[in-house]
């Protein structure tokens, strides 16, 4: 049969990436507590395209990905890719993972578990047997604003804000390190299950640690430059103000 994608394009012009996306895909992730936990992800899949060619082949990323069956990490992400490029027979390859990842936390006070779920990513371009390897999460916390406390007589506006953290590093990172870090740099943590005592507990604790935006994106980046592992890291916090319409965001990226 004919060979339409690899006949000439009428526009010789090269493309940086050509592929599929919005694939799900059963997925096993490292687990701190458990070893392994099992999860999906929306999968993304591209390749570099020469100018000369007039398309890529579509089918052969779900092929490749078909049978991709390894537990998530550094070296299965390096085989997926490079398997992509020797089917497409391409120079460079891209893929990224997004998908949920559930740990069970413990109320402050009454000692209550709840899931609390947070959405994670993966990316990695691999070019010329080289590995770009990006671990992400984003991650809630509970923000009291330090202005506002300091001139109310009564109370403060507090709201919610996303910690979200891309590393990458020279060595395996726990995705429950991250979310550590990020859980620490606001006022307080946010949990799925409070009764009354641990609404209380949370609510003082924040109260008693106001903080800026600005105060979250530098106590996470702080934390990372702790971690002896972590060669790159781009950290980025929005707050959806309660009392605003609009949101406040801050961002650090270690160059």
């Amino acid at each position: 049969m004919e060979d339409v994608q690899n006949s000439p394009s009428q526009v010789a012009m090269s493309i940086d990436r050509v592929g599929v996306r919005d694939l799900t895909l059963p997925l096993l992730v490292k687990d701190r507590a458990a070893k392994s936990q099992n999860t999906m992800a929306k999968v993304a899949l591209s390749v570099d395209l020469p100018a000369h060619f007039k398309g890529t082949h579509m089918s052969r990323f779900i092929e490749a990905l078909e049978d991709w069956s390894e537990e998530l990490d550094y070296e299965s992400f390096f085989n997926l890719l490079n398997e992509i490029l020797k089917r497409l027979e391409a120079k460079s390859a891209h893929a990224e993972l997004c998908f949920p990842f559930c740990l069970q936390k413990t109320s402050p006070v009454s000692g209550r578990k709840g899931f609390m779920s947070y959405d994670c990513s993966v990316e990695g371009e691999l070019i010329g047997g080289q590995l770009e390897f990006t671990l992400g999460v984003k991650v809630p916390v509970m923000t009291v604003c330090p202005c506002s406390k300091a001139i109310s007589d009564e109370g403060a506006h507090s709201q919610r804000a996303v910690v979200h953290i891309k590393t990458r590093s020279k060595g395996f990172v726990w995705i429950e390190d991250l979310i550590e870090i990020a859980e620490s740099s606001g006022s307080s943590q946010v949990y799925s299950l409070l009764k009354r005592e641990d609404e209380k507990y949370v609510t003082e604790k924040s109260f008693s640690n106001p903080t800026f935006v600005e105060d979250v994106v530098r106590n996470a980046a702080n934390g990372l430059e702790k971690q002896s592992k972590i060669t790159w890291y781009k950290v980025d916090v929005e707050s959806f103000e309660s009392i605003h319409n609009h949101c406040a965001f801050a961002s650090i990226e270690k160059k």
